[in-house]
């Protein structure tokens, strides 16, 4: 996977100016685009629309400040079709306009060029198992949620505090399969992974999928296939954004295996009181590379 992102890194800086076709070049690289994007962000800890677009602004800054040609001729040369939204990307970027950029000859804002290493340390081991589960249902409260990386996501937590207590202990009645207790889940997530974006967040419990779901209740159908199940111990939700964040910077890059499309579950095995501590498995949906 190392590898693959960059030589990715490679074709970004090879076809600055152009429609970057982030799902052709995943093909050739023997992955898939949901896969690429996933490991993309949250290894360069930003989306890779965002990374080629601050790399096309910095190579056409150094234009811009040369004076190489007019404006227009600029914009046209790196992959724009007027001054004024090659100025809006430039000033999205570098924080000033164009005219001023090139009186002043700053100030500028580069993106270096990344390359991706693997650092191995060993001094974690990742609990984890594989497990092929046939299609299976979530049921449970749904609600759409933005992204937050670190910490305690308060719109999820409001959405779970204002279920009543009785309704955690029906929904833990109702569930009758792996992922077993309560559970929670994030689907449709944004393959970039960027903070703010929408995903949808469901509160619930697993079942089978011959099993109805209530009609005051959210449905997700789970197609069959394989899991990763990574299990955390310590203090939440600290414990599990760590795994979460070393799947990407240590499992994949090590393991066969590659994301594919679909929730990801956090199923809570034990928890103290005040939830300071926790004990969770983290289910993620993959396949063989």
């Amino acid at each position: 996977m190392i590898s693959a992102l960059n030589q990715l890194v490679d074709l970004v800086e090879e076809h600055l100016a152009e429609e970057f076709d982030v799902h052709a070049w995943a093909g050739e690289l023997g992955t898939t685009e949901y896969h690429l994007r996933r490991m993309f962000s949250s290894l360069a800890g930003m989306p890779l629309s965002e990374y080629v677009r601050r790399r096309r602004m910095t190579v056409a800054a150094a234009d811009v400040v040369r004076g190489e040609g007019g404006l227009l001729s600029i914009a046209v040369r790196h992959g724009y079709g007027s001054t004024e939204a090659f100025g809006r990307a430039f000033r999205a970027v570098h924080g000033v306009g164009l005219s001023d950029a090139r009186r002043d000859g700053g100030p500028l804002r580069t993106q270096p060029q990344l390359r991706f290493h693997l650092t191995v340390e060993g001094s974690i081991p990742m609990d984890t198992r594989l497990i092929d589960r046939p299609a299976f249902r979530l049921v449970g409260h749904a609600a759409r949620v933005p992204l937050i990386h670190q910490g305690i996501n308060p719109h999820i937590q409001r959405h779970i505090t204002a279920l009543p207590q009785e309704e955690h202990l029906r929904l833990k009645a109702l569930g009758g399969t792996e992922p077993a207790g309560l559970l929670q889940v994030c689907d449709d997530l944004d393959p970039d992974g960027r903070e703010g974006s929408e995903l949808t967040y469901l509160h619930g419990v697993s079942v089978s999928l011959d099993t109805p779901a209530p009609d005051d209740l959210d449905a997700i159908d789970v197609p069959a296939g394989t899991w990763a199940v990574f299990r955390t111990i310590g203090p939440h939700p600290q414990a599990l954004q760590t795994t979460w964040a070393a799947t990407a910077t240590a499992w994949f890059p090590s393991n066969p295996w590659r994301l594919r499309t679909g929730p990801s579950i956090v199923a809570i095995l034990e928890r103290a009181a005040d939830f300071s501590t926790a004990t969770c498995e983290l289910w993620l949906p993959v396949e063989p590379s």
